[in-house]
């Protein structure tokens, strides 16, 4: 049985929900508080036990480079401060995993960060998170539940949530048959069908673990909606050779590449805070 030790983040998007704050910084590197998101879904991928972290980048990604690298200046100076904690975990984040930059290159789309790591992946199985889409769990993380259900399988999963009838026009809706509690085959999945035509209350999310024969899949898979190459589209390709499934995973969703998801997350994550949930509720109950 193979190990999953690598996953691949896209991060080439051009963020434009949020202009003109991302005109010159990347989307993934909004904060929460005072960690930027693609940091929290870098965590989730280490403790769910990735080795390799496959950064695919676009321009004005370099924010993103630095800030998983050695800051030597800045360690030197938070020394000689006297802030040692401050200056460990700072140290910590580079140190956190292997971490590997390519570009994409090809044609805009989703499906092609992926295809753009073919040669690092090799003949492993792989996961793919997006880098804006946060998920909080304090037991196991998403991509472990994940991870978890492969080893089962020993076939491509994707990871699901349940939706109410306003989440079909915003998930793709998966339309499959029960194996396990939390566990579905996949006979196929549309995309924002609406409350009218969804199948089922699923809907997919942006984690996955798939095997390498999904690259082959994507290289013959047609530009689609929206002249774009989306990953959906080889996977539905895929599942006509090989069973997929989706597994409902247990915790909070938070979708940070929208503006209300990012200020969802940044007031939970404040309120949790010991340093600061105490005076933040009591300023939020002087507005609301």
């Amino acid at each position: 049985m193979s190990t999953i030790k690598k996953c691949i983040i896209p991060v080439a998007g051009f963020g434009t929900r949020f202009l003109p704050a991302t005109k010159a910084m990347p989307k993934e590197m909004l904060p929460i508080i005072d960690k930027p998101v693609i940091q929290y879904i870098v965590e989730e991928a280490v403790a769910s036990g990735i080795e390799d972290i496959i950064l695919v980048t676009g321009a004005s990604k370099r924010a993103i480079e630095d800030h998983f690298d050695y800051n030597y200046e800045l360690q030197t100076w938070l020394k000689k401060q006297g802030k040692d904690e401050l200056r460990e975990e700072i140290k910590n984040i580079a140190d956190m995993a292997n971490f590997i930059y390519i570009r994409q290159k090809g044609p805009y789309g989703n499906g092609t960060p992926v295809l753009n790591a073919k040669k690092i992946i090799g003949d492993e199985p792989f996961a793919v998170i997006w880098g804006d889409d946060l998920f909080v769990n304090k037991g196991k993380p998403r991509l472990k539940q994940l991870i978890d259900i492969y080893n089962k399988y020993q076939d491509p999963i994707l990871s699901a949530i349940s939706i109410d009838k306003e989440g079909t026009k915003k998930y793709g809706v998966i339309d499959g048959i029960k194996v396990d509690p939390k566990v579905y085959q996949i006979k196929k999945i549309m995309e924002k069908p609406g409350p009218e035509k969804a199948p089922s209350l699923i809907g997919t999310i942006g984690a996955y673990v798939l095997t390498p024969d999904i690259f082959e899949i994507l290289e013959k898979t047609k530009i689609g909606q929206g002249n774009e190459l989306w990953l959906v589209d080889a996977i539905f390709n895929l599942s006509k050779k090989r069973p997929i499934y989706a597994c409902l995973v247990e915790g909070k969703y938070y979708d940070t590449g929208s503006k209300l998801g990012w200020l969802k997350a940044n007031v939970d994550f404040a309120l949790e805070r010991a340093d600061l949930g105490k005076d933040f509720k009591a300023y939020l109950n002087t507005k609301i």
